[in-house]
């Protein structure tokens, strides 16, 4: 498997060093390398692009800021001089960070966990979760693990959300909102079913006159959303 990518830093020293690294990676391929963002917003056609080598501190239009104009299907790895950005990057979507200065080692463990990203969304909704299928989340000022094939539904309260586990009486609790973390699941793996709820459609046991249940907990299903879970459940049906 190929991944597309491009470089955008300020500084040019970066520039270079992270284009002799993706040189030397077989699966690597180089669209472009950029030295601010604005400029790489008009110049790169988003549709082809799989990862965007990202700096965080740039003049204009930052790295945080600009990751947000960016289309879902592109994937983030940021790079930074300073530590304290790594949270914020991982909240903006971002599959890894690199800390500068990088090793080629350290280099190759975030482009290996895009390759696996891309690898598990292109084999379908029924793979079965890997050791390396996961996102992060901060809570209680940690960054906490979560393994993917543990969820079984994220409810959102206002600026948090509370992400519900198999085997866990108690949810963890997270600051970010239902649209960040639902482009950071895999469709339709991860389904959002209510303007409040997201769930993981493998782990829906029973559905009852339109509420999903887990356990003692019935999650609404809206009408928006309705079709969408319908459609999964009756290509699953018998």
């Amino acid at each position: 498997m190929e991944l597309h990518c491009v470089i955008i830093d300020d500084e040019p020293l970066a520039l270079d060093l992270l284009e002799s690294y993706i040189q030397k990676t077989p699966f690597l391929i180089q669209e472009g390398k950029y030295s601010s963002a604005v400029e790489a917003l008009s110049k790169v056609d988003w549709n082809q692009i799989d990862i965007i080598f990202l700096d965080i501190q740039m003049p204009d239009l930052n790295g945080l800021e600009f990751s947000r104009m960016l289309p879902n299907r592109v994937r983030i790895i940021f790079t930074t001089a300073f530590q304290q950005y790594a949270l914020d990057g991982f909240r903006a979507n971002a599959l890894d960070y690199l800390l500068k200065p990088f090793s080629y080692t350290d280099f190759m463990e975030a482009v290996k966990k895009a390759l696996e990203w891309f690898q598990m969304k292109n084999s379908g909704p029924e793979k079965e979760a890997t050791d390396n299928d996961f996102i992060y989340v901060k809570s209680d000022y940690k960054l906490i693990q979560i393994a993917l094939k543990d969820i079984l539904y994220i409810e959102g309260l206002k600026d948090y959300l509370k992400i519900y586990l198999e085997n866990e009486a108690r949810p963890i609790i997270t600051l970010a909102s239902m649209k960040s973390m639902e482009e950071r699941l895999p469709s339709p793996r991860f389904m959002r079913v209510h303007r409040s709820y997201i769930v993981q459609t493998v782990k829906v046991k029973t559905l009852e006159r339109g509420v999903i249940v887990f356990g003692k907990t019935r999650i609404p299903v809206s009408e928006s959303y309705k079709s969408a879970l319908m459609n999964f459940l009756n290509e699953h049906t018998v």
